[in-house]
């Protein structure tokens, strides 16, 4: 064995190796070292085999700097990191894998596509910050108990449209999406179209959950009244649901954790599937929402579901509309977006003078007057617009020809009219 030969060796074999020339001395017994190294007397014995034979260099592994037997073949490697660079680009490495075994029938692991996708400088590991702690909030128990709400704005079609924002409806005890929609704007005519479908598909849930979006709730410190309500919570109290709205995006989680893994997974699938238009991409959510929840939603604890069937009494078109109140004058008449309103009855004028009543406003402009419930008969007279001020000649916008008799004023050759000098 020659003395002058340089072995690089980690620490753990170096204390192995002073081990093993402790019991080669005979200064320890076999059982002691093996219970020092952690392996068997046997293999103790096998390795001390190898010490007295090699010395040191019989501790190394004879497989270091050398490739493994199960390395991928280069023409796969070759195949995937094509693939990476043109189809999946931009695709996280847990998402690449599995559309390369869906789409192009190459099986590979996601942690073999992450170190290729590190090597080729297409992905970047994530830095794990250092988060505040937030207390755990057990899951509710049934499906239908608590329904986590909230509108996500995203470029979802990347360059090939406008930034829209998806409305999402997460259900607390499953991470099950009960209703998704993309809209322009977080409003409160988007939220109510996108309840009433969901209302319509699956019943009433027992509450939402939301943020403290100025659909939700009046945020407005001057407010003199504690009993002031939005027009989407007066809506979900007469349904008998209750609104909870939350003080930080951690509160509701689930939903905010659905909009992050939406707008990993479900960007690029909508660019796999060559969708161009917010259209397209809502009819695209209707087959892409049941393979979501196969993946991602769980089993509740409790079997049973807290939908509530809707009653005939729940008028959703009539609920879900903008309600405000007026007064009857002693003709029975009141305004209402600049415009007349009579009401028609056969009863007695003082019965109904100076009666407070609800004027509701559906989502195609159409109102509805309601007194304790019922509906009123009305007329409605168009306000007329006021008469345009009359303009001065200095308001006209206009410019004589060069030919006109007013520029010829006052310019004379040889007696006869001349154009004026330009």
């Amino acid at each position: 064995m020659a003395e002058n030969r340089t072995i690089t060796m980690t620490r753990r074999e170096v204390n192995r190796c002073e081990i093993l020339r402790m019991a080669d001395e005979r200064r320890i017994t076999q059982k002691v070292g093996a219970t020092r190294i952690g392996v068997t007397e046997r293999h103790f014995r096998r390795m001390l085999s190898q010490y007295r034979s090699q010395g040191p260099q019989g501790i190394i592994s004879g497989h270091r700097g050398k490739c493994s037997n199960n390395r991928m073949a280069e023409k796969k490697k070759e195949k995937i990191l094509k693939k990476l660079k043109e189809d999946y680009l931009g695709f996280g490495p847990t998402l690449a894998s599995e559309k390369l075994s869906e789409r192009d029938g190459v099986q590979v692991s996601k942690e073999t596509v992450r170190q290729i996708m590190i090597a080729e400088g297409l992905h970047q590991p994530k830095t794990r910050k250092k988060d505040r702690t937030h207390p755990l909030r057990e899951r509710r128990k049934q499906r239908g108990e608590l329904v986590q709400i909230d509108g996500s704005y995203h470029a979802w079609l990347e360059d090939r449209a406008d930034k829209a924002c998806l409305l999402l409806f997460i259900d607390d005890a499953t991470s099950e999406i009960l209703a998704a929609e993309f809209v322009p704007h977080e409003s409160y005519l988007a939220y109510t179209s996108l309840c009433k479908r969901y209302f319509r598909q699956h019943g009433l849930p027992e509450a939402f959950y939301a943020d403290r979006f100025s659909v939700f709730r009046v945020n407005l410190t001057n407010v003199t009244t504690t009993d002031a309500q939005t027009q989407f919570e007066r809506a979900l109290e007469e349904l008998g649901i209750e609104l909870i709205c939350a003080y930080s995006p951690q509160a509701k989680g689930r939903v905010e954790r659905a909009n992050q893994t939406l707008q990993d997974r479900l960007v690029k699938e909508l660019r796999l599937a060559g969708i161009n238009d917010y259209q397209e991409a809502n009819a695209f959510l209707r087959d892409y929402i049941p393979v979501y929840n196969q993946m991602f939603s769980v089993q509740p604890i409790l079997p049973t579901d807290c939908h509530e069937p809707l009653r005939p009494e729940n008028n959703l078109d009539l609920i879900f509309t903008r309600r405000a109140t007026r007064i009857l004058s002693k003709d029975l008449h009141f305004q209402f977006e600049r415009n007349v309103y009579q009401i028609l009855t056969d009863r007695p004028a003082y019965a109904l003078q100076s009666r407070e009543v609800e004027v509701c406003q559906f989502e195609n402009g159409n109102i509805s007057v309601l007194l304790n419930g019922e509906i009123l008969d009305f007329k409605r007279f168009h306000r007329q617009p006021k008469r345009q001020p009359l303009s001065t000649g200095k308001d006209l916008e206009w410019k004589p020809p060069a030919d006109h008799p007013w520029r010829k004023y006052g310019y004379h050759l040889n007696g006869e009219p001349v154009n004026a000098p330009n």
